[in-house]
């Protein structure tokens, strides 16, 4: 094949993979945007090394007496490393490309031999060492993975920043109840999925309210992502999960256009399978809620496809040569479909749906001179899903006409402005800094303003009453936002980077602000919504520790509920940290950091209720180039990580909130569905966290001296060449939390501490709830009712009740296998073996899809964690990962990815002991089933998932290559299995729940197998 050609051909998709370092272990920088050149070369007198850039940036740095050099801090993009002595050129280097995060390593050997290309592979205008084609950079002693832009083009993979995170070792999809519009979340290393931090260009675009997922580039303006799994330096925190970063492409001395096209037509999609309720055999005593459902259908899948159109744009190139370039990219993301409500939901129809989500980007570089180069880059995600509903009838599995009613509108909208200077203020000495803001539009809203209550578990209504045909209204939500709810944040970074002899030395700051006004949630309609249950023994309490008697009579009962949130709140987070790489010597690199993180939460009225203080987190390590060629590294890393309390944490804690339930028996229904008669069947709306609408008190909400969530973390592992087209390697993973925060509202038993003191309950105000760190002791102030002042209260974990600390715990080891392209096929193979194991996810509760951050319902009183130590919501014991691209010819690409994984385990959350009992209110919340204790994973694991995914591109050469005409196929083998299953077992003691152990909700299954088509050209 010509250079030509490779130059044609190759330039899109596999030279990056050699010189990209997609899947390898490079150095150490989470959030960086930048690069560094390294090598060695003879240290002749007056023997210098001159990179320049694409965009004409040009460096020069004199050779140590050990014949080596580094230039750090260098924008990503093509260079140009020159040798030079004097003012003659030795040799040259061109077009290497450098790896965002992470060290290039471009070496000369000998002395004075210009024609030393003959010792270099060359591939299309590359060329580097023959030797440097398979190395491993042992310039790491983080665990990452980076995947270039041409990969993107080529591999078939979801378009988001998710969907290319998942080819990392150890990363799983997270739980689909925590999705939001195209933005999905993701578990690193056993870790919750509020645990990540999301970069763009360097700057924080993590979700601002709650971390839950974050913001990504239009896909074609990705020029590298870089995903890491652990190991990262002092210089980043704020993650005891995982982080994404992307880099976006610029612009540079030539101006490039281009633009896509991208079909997946609903014609070539294969339907949802159905679901059926479960019909299994019960404990003796047990009954379903509803003993007609049983074997019948849940969902139908008939007709439930989409098809998704995307159009992408982009231009970039200079505006003044050498000097100023810009690079402009923008998406358009719309997808229609349909999906059939289950059985039991109050809305009987098809949801006809219309998610759109367009994106845009645009970064304008200057270089100022040589030595300062200012950046500024432009974000804008907005996110909306919308719809309305036809009818669609169980009996007959038929659709019909607009019902008149719609689906929930959600809008989120988010913008950063983000500037960066970088100033090279002498060889050794670099400056740089990063400010930027954002502002998040988060609104959820219904078309159709109706006064009537939303109904919930309407199928459980009295047949008598109805004849069996539950009766519904047009009211299809339950919950809304505030008219114009906003995030905003803002972020100052400043680093200061110095290299002496065999150290670099860092130190920076690093603050970020939140602020988020009218955040939260309303009851819609008339202010409350109705619940219908039904008990299998009418005689029994329902709630009977909070005053709730016997429904009485056939067993039938409502509940009137109100639920109210909306609150602003804030939050400072303020971090300094140091850093020293040192080259102990030429085999030897130790990494030495310490980080300090400070977290303050502000409440509605800007009062403090969290002050973290002073959080020091040392980092730790080190690689070995055990034969000095770099075809062997061993390494390892020890390091401590700080989580922050996101802003959501205030809503429903340092806030006033409402959430009430009243209980009645009735006699008769209305024709909109609103139970008549009504008996009441307690002493009045009751709360199970005291929240009555009352404004904790923020002084008494957060104990005083709280400790923030944080992780240990080990790693240890190598990489190994394998002659001259393999690369190989393993890792081990240790992950222990140390601590966590929860909310705990059994908070009686403060009371209970306060008399066995000597003190007087009544003197003091205890709130429904409290934070506290599970398993250690915790100082609370409670306001005296006189306004004296304050009462300090410890509370150790036995005064709680509680019989063990929080734990999470992490083992993994992973393998790898590489070939790097050879100018036919790049493949790369991962195994990762792991356990999560523990009775604390992280923040959130995967099992039942609850998302109050550090608020779950876990911890909130001793009964509920009897029997909560097991395999955790997101292990994956085992998987396997793949991909890879084949050059069939010069014209055609074939591509492909696999992931096979093991299930995650089944909770069976039931009634409390043999006696199906409530000890604290909270229904069917604890880990027993059917009487029996039931840890997680007793109850078995949802099945293997396998999805193998295939694409072939053609690039035909009367279009010079410039034409690319793709075809992907996702899920090949079609396999719709089931990701997530409900665990409550039980609606009321020894009543079943008919949805328990299926998956009630159209994302809780595997994507059936679609098809993309695309077509693209770049001029």
């Amino acid at each position: 094949m010509s250079n030509q050609l490779r130059r044609q051909v190759l330039k899109r998709t596999a030279l990056a993979v050699v010189l990209g370092a997609c899947l390898t272990n490079g150095a150490v920088y989470a959030q960086s945007t930048t690069g560094s050149i390294y090598g060695s070369a003879p240290s002749e007198a007056g023997s210098t090394i001159v990179v320049q850039s694409d965009t004409g940036l040009s460096r020069t740095i004199t050779i140590d007496a050990n014949g080596r050099y580094t230039l750090g801090s260098l924008p990503v993009g093509a260079y140009t490393v020159t040798l030079k002595r004097g003012d003659q050129v030795v040799d040259t280097r061109k077009n290497v490309q450098l790896r965002v995060g992470s060290g290039t390593e471009v070496s000369f050997a000998g002395a004075g031999t210009s024609g030393s290309n003959a010792d270099a592979t060359t591939l299309g205008a590359i060329t580097v060492t023959a030797a440097n084609a398979p190395k491993i950079d042992v310039s790491s002693t983080s665990s990452r993975s980076v995947i270039t832009s041409e990969q993107l083009a080529t591999l078939p993979l979801g378009r988001s920043a998710e969907a290319i995170a998942l080819l990392a070792p150890g990363a799983v999809a997270g739980s689909g109840a925590f999705n939001n519009g195209s933005r999905s979340v993701v578990s690193f290393g056993g870790s919750g999925v509020t645990e990540n931090a999301y970069y763009i260009n360097g700057f924080n675009v993590s979700n601002p309210l709650s971390n839950l997922g974050g913001v990504s580039l239009p896909y074609g303006a990705i020029d590298q992502q870089e995903t890491y799994t652990g190991g990262y330096s002092s210089r980043y925190g704020r993650s005891t999960g995982g982080v994404i970063s992307q880099v976006g492409k610029r612009g540079t001395n030539e101006w490039h256009f281009g633009a896509q096209a991208v079909w997946e037509p609903k014609a070539l999609a294969s339907s949802r399978g159905d679901v059926w309720f479960p019909n299994a055999t019960l404990p003796t005593n047990f009954e379903y809620t509803d003993r007609s459902q049983p074997g019948t259908l849940y969902r139908s899948g008939k007709d439930n496809t989409q098809t998704r159109t995307v159009y992408s744009a982009y231009a970039g190139g200079p505006l003044i040569e050498d000097r100023l370039f810009v690079f402009v990219a923008g998406e358009t993301d719309k997808t229609d479909g349909v999906t059939t409500n289950a059985f039991t939901d109050s809305t009987q129809a098809r949801n006809n749906y219309d998610y759109s989500s367009p994106k845009f980007y645009g970064k304008i570089d200057w270089n100022i001179n040589d030595n300062n180069i200012l950046e500024y880059t432009r974000v804008q995600n907005t996110d909306r899903r919308s719809g309305y509903y036809t009818s669609f009838d169980y009996d007959s599995l038929s659709g019909g006409a607009a019902t008149g009613t719609y689906p929930d509108t959600f809008k989120i909208k988010d913008t950063y402005d983000i500037f960066k200077y970088t100033g090279y203020i002498t060889d050794d000495l670099t400056l740089s800094a990063t400010w930027g803001r954002s502002k998040q539009e988060n609104k959820q809203f219904n078309r159709l303003v109706s006064d009537l209550p939303f109904l919930g578990s309407f199928t459980n209504q009295d047949p008598a009453i109805t004849g069996g045909q539950p009766i519904g209204n047009n009211q299809t939500t339950n919950r809304a936002k505030a008219d114009d709810p906003t995030n905003k944040t803002r972020s100052l970074r400043v680093e200061l980077e110095y290299r002496l002899g065999n150290h670099d030395l860092t130190a920076g700051v690093d603050n970020m602000y939140f602020n988020a006004y009218d955040e939260g949630v309303r009851t819609t309609g008339p202010g409350y919504q109705w619940i219908y249950g039904r008990q299998t023994d009418p005689t029994q309490a329902i709630r009977p520790g909070l005053g709730v008697g016997p429904s009485g009579g056939n067993g039938y009962y409502a509940q009137r509920r109100i639920f109210t949130t909306t609150t602003s709140m804030a939050v400072e987070q303020k971090a300094y940290y140091l850093e020293d790489r040192w080259q102990v010597s030429d085999n030897w690199l130790l990494t030495l950091g310490i980080r300090n993180d400070k977290f303050t939460n502000f409440n509605s009225d800007h009062v403090a209720y969290v002050d973290s203080g002073d959080q020091w987190a040392p980092r730790v390590g080190a690689s070995w180039d055990v034969f000095g060629d770099s075809s062997l590294k061993v390494f390892a890393n020890l390091g401590r990580y700080y989580l922050a309390l996101p802003n959501s944490v205030a809503i429903r804690g340092a806030s006033a909130s409402t959430y009430t339930d009243e209980y009645f028996a009735y006699t008769g229904i209305d024709a909109n569905g609103e139970p008549t008669g009504l008996r009441s069947l307690g002493p009045g709306p009751v709360s199970s966290n005291g929240e009555y609408g009352q404004a904790p008190d923020p002084n008494s909400f957060a104990p005083t001296d709280l400790k923030s969530q944080y992780q240990d973390e080990f790693l240890v592992g190598f990489e190994k060449t394998l002659g001259s087209s393999w690369n190989s390697g393993a890792k081990f993973t240790y992950r222990k939390l140390q601590s966590a925060i929860d909310d705990v509202c059994d908070t009686a038993k403060i009371g209970d501490k306060l008399t066995a003191q000597g003190g007087d309950v009544d003197a003091v105000s205890i709130p429904g709830c409290v934070m506290f760190n599970p398993g250690q002791t915790n100082t609370y102030k409670l306001r005296n009712v006189d306004g004296s002042g304050y009462t300090s209260v410890r509370m150790s974990q036995s005064d709680w009740g509680f019989t063990d600390k929080a734990r999470r715990n992490y083992v993994a080891v992973d393998l790898f296998l590489e070939h790097p392209f050879d100018e036919k096929w790049y493949g790369r193979v991962d195994y990762t073996w792991s356990h999560s194991y523990g009775n604390t996810e992280g923040q959130v509760k995967s099992d039942i899809g609850q998302s109050d951050v550090s608020k779950t319902q876990d911890w909130d009183a001793a009964a509920l964690m009897y029997y909560a130590g097991g395999s955790l919501a997101n292990d994956r014991r085992h998987q396997l990962k793949a991909f890879g691209a084949y050059q069939l010819t010069p014209e055609w690409m074939a591509s492909a990815t696999l992931r096979v994984m093991s299930g995650t385990p089944k909770s069976c959350l039931g009634y409390f002991g043999t006696d199906e009992s409530d000890p604290i209110s909270y229904g069917s919340a604890y880990h027993y089933c059917g009487g029996q204790p039931s840890r997680p994973g007793d109850a078995g694991r949802t099945p293997w998932t396998t999805n193998l995914d295939l694409g072939v591109t053609y690039r035909p050469s009367f279009a010079d290559h410039k034409l690319a005409l793709g075809l992907q196929v996702f899920n090949v083998l079609n396999q719709r299995d089931v990701l997530r299953v409900n665990g409550v077992y039980e609606t009321a003691p020894s009543t079943v729940s008919n949805t328990y152990g299926i998956g009630t909700d159209t994302f809780s299954f595997n994507t059936p197998r679609f098809v993309r088509l695309s077509a693209s050209y770049d001029f």
